[in-house]
């Protein structure tokens, strides 16, 4: 046991300022290799307790079948006699947990001065597909688009940011009975428009929406009414409404700051066999047969019939049952067609694989995942997101729809109302697997109640303190790193310099779990206990950011402040909002 210990201490003097990364390396190089995934280092749940714990002595305790208490306190014990280790403790059930000494942390005040600050290469250039938005493109994108949208968006920055090979993209769903809705829908409201509907009418499930009329007023404009009389129509209406849907979709994606590499279509994957492509893989691995389902659980399916049908072995794969691939017709599924597009990613080498979907597409996780699993023989796995709805509230009451879309509020409503900037923000002040309320007074209000104002406002708190610092030291250039003595910081100054110390820890956890809302978590926090410390300063004038009587003491808070404003402009530049210096 004294000689593990004695190794575990050893690796003290390879540590450097990298504070949460250096500690997490540390405690992970003192144990195997199959251990290493139970090592933790993170923040206690309760911050009297440390600034980090690691259960490393719940991990190795019954390795070395000694007393687990009797190992953490030997192991906190050596660890007191390093100087980068603060106040250290044993908890039970055996957690050790130490606070962050003040040297250690002002020394690391200098390293989030870096641009680089919390960048590292987590990702090692492994290349990762990102599916997001993915609309049908039979009407505009709405309000639930725009969240899925932002989150994918903010992912594909986040993994860039660490090292990523990113490649962003939408998945369109040009094929299939909803197509062919659209296209009637269409051709109703271009008779409509000619006077010549007559007896003919709205399809049953046809979209209502305003956009249609428009579209069939530029369909006249260009072609007149020579579709009255051709009974060859169906694709032309079917290619010159995605066409156009398409084409709105990208501007408002464009609007919102949110673009892809690449478009894959369903109907050209059809086109060119890739469906059968893929379920002949499926065939040759012995994953394919004809069966008959049990009838499915509930009062809906009161008119099922038992049929024969060609089934994929997705319970193979820790499915609930095997799926059809053909519907009664003989035509493919939208099963069998997302396995074709799913094919196509692993053809093309991915490493990863991550898709953003709306909450109503639950029951389709385990099978898309399931045939991931068969189609690259375990080799690839499908990472899902699945974001709830967006509730649309003004003054106080929802907004269901509009005239435009129809039955929904479209994101162009959205974007007319608010700025791109507050809309990327607010959309990840909720986990995406949790409903969130839009509230279109509160989102433009400059208020506390406002998160991304709450934010912004710290950020332009922040540059007016250089603005009295000229005018209490007139002359004087804002301070350097060289230039400040960061000793004279208090522990009020280094509460700040602590939670932007946890900077890098905050974009590895993000990164590593595929959830960007934690940058905009983090950033409310960070904003917190700066406006904490602002308020403070109102009613004591030596807890101020600027101090007349005392440059010396001014300049190394002023460094602390550069520190904070690099790191809102990182996490910015995540999030892809722009920051303004100030507000008015």
């Amino acid at each position: 046991m004294i000689s593990f210990v004695l190794h575990f201490m050893g690796y003290l003097r390879e540590m450097t300022r990298a504070l949460f990364l250096r500690y997490e390396k540390f405690i992970k190089d003192c144990v195997e290799q199959k251990f290493k995934h139970l090592a933790l280092v993170e923040p206690p749940k309760d911050a009297s307790f440390g600034d980090f714990s690691t259960n490393i002595a719940m991990v190795l305790a019954p390795q070395l079948k000694c007393g687990l208490m009797e190992l953490a306190e030997k192991i906190c014990e050596k660890l007191k006699e390093n100087n980068y280790f603060g106040r250290i403790e044993v908890r039970k059930p055996g957690f050790i947990n130490w606070f962050i000494p003040r040297n250690v942390l002002v020394d690391h005040i200098s390293d989030m001065l870096r641009k680089d600050f919390g960048q590292f290469n987590l990702g090692k250039g492994k290349s990762v597909n990102i599916e997001y938005v993915s609309a049908n493109p039979t009407g505009p994108i709405h309000a639930g688009h725009v969240r899925g949208a932002v989150s994918g968006d903010v992912l594909a920055r986040l993994l860039s940011f660490v090292g990523y090979n990113v490649t962003r993209e939408f998945y369109i769903n040009d094929a299939g009975k909803q197509v062919e809705i659209l296209a009637k829908s269409l051709y109703f409201r271009y008779l409509e428009q000619l006077d010549l509907a007559g007896e003919v009418s709205f399809p049953v499930g046809g979209y209502p929406g305003e956009y249609l009329v428009d579209m069939a007023k530029l369909l006249i404009s260009e072609h007149g009414n020579r579709f009255v009389i051709c009974n060859e129509w169906m694709d032309f209406f079917k290619n010159f409404a995605i066409s156009h849907i398409m084409e709105d979709i990208r501007k408002d994606l464009d609007t919102l700051g949110v673009h892809h590499d690449v478009f894959s279509s369903e109907k050209e994957l059809i086109g060119r066999e890739a469906v059968d492509h893929a379920v002949d893989l499926l065939r040759e691995k012995g994953l394919i047969y004809y069966g008959t389902l049990p009838k499915p659980k509930g009062s809906d399916f009161e008119d099922w019939e038992a049929r024969e049908q060609l089934l994929f072995r997705s319970t193979s794969f820790g499915d609930d049952t095997d799926r059809p691939l053909q519907k009664s017709d003989g035509s493919w599924t939208y099963f069998a067609s997302d396995i074709a597009y799913h094919q196509n990613k692993i053809e093309r080498n991915f490493d990863e694989m991550v898709n953003f979907l709306g909450a109503d597409h639950g029951g389709y996780v385990k099978r898309m995942q399931a045939a991931v699993l068969a189609l690259s023989d375990g080799q690839k796995s499908l990472d899902v997101k699945l974001v709830q709805l967006v509730k649309l509230l003004e003054d106080g009451n929802e907004v269901k729809m509009s005239k435009r879309a129809g039955t929904f509020v479209s994101a162009r409503d959205i974007l007319d109302k608010v700025d791109k900037n507050v809309i990327r923000f607010i959309m990840l002040t909720r986990r995406d697997d949790v409903s969130l309320d839009f509230d279109f007074k509160k989102v433009v209000e400059q208020s506390k109640n406002n998160p991304v104002f709450y934010v912004q406002y710290a950020y332009a708190r922040s540059h007016s303190v250089m603005k009295l610092f000229h005018r209490a030291f007139p002359g004087m250039g804002i301070p350097t790193i060289a230039d400040a003595n960061l000793e004279l910081l208090d522990d009020c100054d280094l509460s700040l310099a602590k939670i932007l110390a946890d900077w890098p820890r905050q974009i590895m956890v993000a990164a590593n779990k595929r959830e960007p809302h934690r940058i905009v978590f983090f950033l409310l926090d960070l904003a917190a206990v700066f406006h904490s410390f602002w308020n403070q300063g109102k009613d004591n004038c030596l807890l101020r950011f600027v101090i007349p009587n005392n440059p010396e003491k001014t300049k190394a808070r002023l460094i602390l402040l550069k520190a904070m404003q690099n790191v809102i402009e990182r996490a910015f530049d995540i999030i892809g909002a722009t920051l303004v210096e100030e507000l008015r």
